[in-house]
């Protein structure tokens, strides 16, 4: 029998997953939706890095910062500061595209930095955990 913090990790991946896919999508319909498919990335990053913190036994605050994030998981693990840079393109993203105001529509190359930021978070965390499988 799988332990739950095992599921519940391969949960929070998958949902990750998702949101990758999702992104993805979102950027090759006509016209793109880049500020949505941005968003995914954002949330494809935090996702997957709150299953890697869960499975570490780390607890997370309800935040959708990255940055703070990847602190929690240098402690767990000092390689993710590997991932300062992809905290730093993304935590904006959370926010920046989602609500009226202000509004600006990233362009091609800003969603391209966020979807490669995301992915590389992504399979950085998934090789970290090998024993969870993702369908």
């Amino acid at each position: 029998m799988r332990a739950a913090k095992e599921e519940l990790t391969e949960s929070w991946l998958l949902k990750a997953k998702r949101d990758l896919r999702s992104a993805d999508e979102l950027a090759h319909v006509s016209p793109p939706l880049l500020d949505t498919a941005a968003y995914h990335c954002q949330q494809a990053a935090e996702k997957a890095i709150k299953g890697f913190l869960l499975f570490n036994d780390v607890r997370f605050e309800k935040t959708h910062d990255i940055e703070v994030l990847i602190s929690q998981a240098c402690e767990v693990d000092a390689t993710f500061c590997g991932c300062c840079e992809a905290a730093r393109i993304l935590t904006p993203l959370a926010i920046e595209f989602r609500y009226p105001g202000d509004y600006v529509e990233p362009d091609a190359d800003e969603y391209r930095a966020a979807y490669e930021a995301a992915v590389m978070v992504y399979d950085f965390i998934v090789q970290k955990l090998p024993s969870i499988s993702i369908s």
